[in-house]
């Protein structure tokens, strides 16, 4: 969440760009907002959408400790680190090697593996990664799987399920993941249909895969869609924007903030498509699913 602070020049190449600072304040609002309205349970911190990469060490901090703070939280419940990227290991061992002396410089805290190839470029297999990590990194807890490789991931599960938390990464495909056997889910996504994914986990949970292939597909139709206009973590926080009305500011370069184009068009897409996902179904399926909205501890007779 970064809100313009001054224009500044800078030794950038042909480049003149704006300064930009994080808004802590409305970090409470952004929490009561994922909590109340999209049933949240738990935050990524300082990630890809959050722009981890683009702030310096101690904004990182500052934002892991605010989040804290509000969400009534006394530390962090787990770390997690990413492969480097420029230089990139080649093999297990190396990068092994590398999490090992991230993961040591808190050694009593949960350390989660951020397996991200499409950004990272390392495609070590993390069914490989897993084999034996443990003897090297004491805090290993899981794996948070950024990738549409599911028979990597589906082998994790057969593995190591009992062992390791395995959590999935990518939101249009996530009933897929449910069905090979994901512990959990962490996406962009879940900021503005976290309510209906969480309706998709109970689905499936019940069983009922029709239903929660609707809510797949309410997802993966509002992705298609603005993956043709351009989408990135800018246009994330534009339609977070819109939808929460908490204001979430720019970008930080080389991201561009998203343009009006995008922006209208985005928002009469997700109003069409609540409001059609409303319209298939009747009247009383309607009512049912508010009341269970409602009040979610109510068990059928």
């Amino acid at each position: 969440i970064l809100r313009p602070k001054y224009p500044v020049q800078k030794l950038y190449a042909f480049s003149t760009i704006q300064e930009v600072e994080i808004n802590l304040t409305v970090i409470g609002q952004y929490v009561d907002y994922l909590v109340k309205e999209q049933g949240v349970k738990n935050v990524f911190v300082n990630g890809t959408t959050g722009e981890g990469l683009a702030l310096s060490t101690q904004e990182r901090k500052q934002l892991a400790e605010e989040w804290a703070k509000h969400a009534a939280a006394i530390g962090a419940s787990g770390i997690a680190g990413i492969a480097p990227f420029f230089f990139k290991p080649t093999n297990k061992d190396t990068l092994v090697a590398f999490l090992r002396e991230v993961a040591s410089e808190a050694p009593g805290i949960p350390f989660y593996y951020y397996h991200i190839p499409p950004l990272t470029g390392v495609k070590i297999r993390v069914e490989e990664l897993l084999d034996g990590i443990k003897e090297q990194i004491p805090t290993f807890q899981g794996v948070k799987f950024s990738d549409t490789d599911l028979l990597d991931f589906a082998q994790c599960v057969k593995n190591h399920k009992e062992q390791f938390v395995l959590l999935y990464g990518v939101d249009e495909h996530l009933l897929s993941a449910l069905a090979v056997g994901a512990t959990g889910a962490v996406g962009s996504t879940y900021n503005y249909l976290g309510k209906k994914n969480n309706l998709m986990l109970e689905a499936f949970a019940k069983q009922d895969l029709a239903l929660a292939q609707r809510y797949q597909f309410c997802t993966g139709e509002f992705l298609s869609f603005v993956f043709k206009l351009g989408f990135g973590v800018a246009q994330t926080k534009a339609v977070m924007t819109f939808t929460s009305g908490i204001p979430m500011g720019p970008p930080r370069l080389p991201l561009l903030s998203a343009s009006v184009d995008f922006i209208e068009k985005a928002k009469a897409k997700m109003t069409s498509l609540i409001l059609g996902f409303l319209s298939g179904m009747d009247l009383l399926a309607c009512v049912l699913l508010a009341f269970l909205e409602h009040y979610p501890k109510v068990e059928p007779l």
